[in-house]
């Protein structure tokens, strides 16, 4: 386990760090909300289509093996800059960066503001569009139908029972504070939007979608700004851990892209 400090107060973000080559591309794995990285995607890091990189798998602050202080925002931005310090003290430049679900709309607004830091982007069913604030849809969990003081009193029990024990598993790492506003500011998004963010980015950019769920909405415009959308059949929104074979290569071929 690495760390290293990200914010003036001392708060810590953490990682697993899987050995690689000398000079092939480093990865960087970012999970989605109330999730830990290295649950998700340590078995995918260490797949033959995608292994012997250096790979980092970053728990974003609040989440996982992380610090979870109680006076950080946790917006996509903060939590962007928190990932690119942590970065930078790895000696980490021009990365491979893939992220679920919210840790894609992290790693979007990582190379919108970090440009050095990102060199190609994979996200996973990743968060594109807000969301209206209390609707339950996958990637969600209803924690933003409560007022932050409403979750920290005892929503977050009726969050638990929504999530089921699996994701509950990982959210109940999470700092509550950084689950609930992480939450809301997935939500709103970011502005300008992400999705507009993500088709402006100069880098090789790749989407991997459940096949279940039909075309990705805006696809055509993603496509003509040289997104590549990819269907992954047989999963749900945990493309890596319901369809691990399929994302592993789908995931390599899309690491190959130039």
């Amino acid at each position: 386990m690495r760390d290293a400090q990200v914010t003036p107060g001392g708060a810590r973000i953490r990682w697993v760090e899987m050995p690689g080559h000398p000079g092939r591309t480093t990865r960087v794995y970012l999970h989605g909300l109330g999730a830990s990285a290295a649950p998700y995607f340590a078995a995918s890091a260490a797949h033959p289509a995608l292994a012997g990189h250096r790979s980092l798998l970053v728990d974003l602050l609040g989440f996982g093996i992380s610090d979870r202080p109680t006076d950080f925002g946790y917006s996509m931005e903060e939590h962007a800059d928190t990932v690119a310090t942590a970065l930078e003290a790895a000696g980490v430049r021009a990365a491979d960066v893939i992220g679920h679900s919210m840790g894609g709309g992290v790693a979007i607004v990582l190379a919108a503001r970090h440009p050095h830091l990102v060199d190609r982007l994979v996200l996973v069913d990743a968060t594109l569009d807000p969301v209206p604030l209390g609707e339950i849809r996958p990637g969600s969990s209803g924690i933003t139908a409560h007022t932050e003081e409403e979750f920290l009193a005892g929503g977050w029990r009726r969050v638990r029972e929504n999530v089921g024990p699996h994701w509950w598993s990982t959210m109940r790492l999470a700092g509550r504070e950084a689950l609930y506003r992480s939450a809301v500011h997935r939500a709103l998004g970011t502005e300008p939007a992400m999705r507009d963010v993500l088709a402006a980015l100069p880098i090789p950019r790749t989407c991997l979608q459940p096949e279940a769920d039909g075309p990705l909405p805006g696809a055509e415009e993603l496509l003509e700004a040289g997104v590549e959308v990819v269907s992954i059949p047989d999963c749900g929104h945990n493309i890596m851990l319901d369809n691990p074979e399929a994302f592993a290569r789908a995931a390599a071929r899309a690491l190959q892209r130039s």
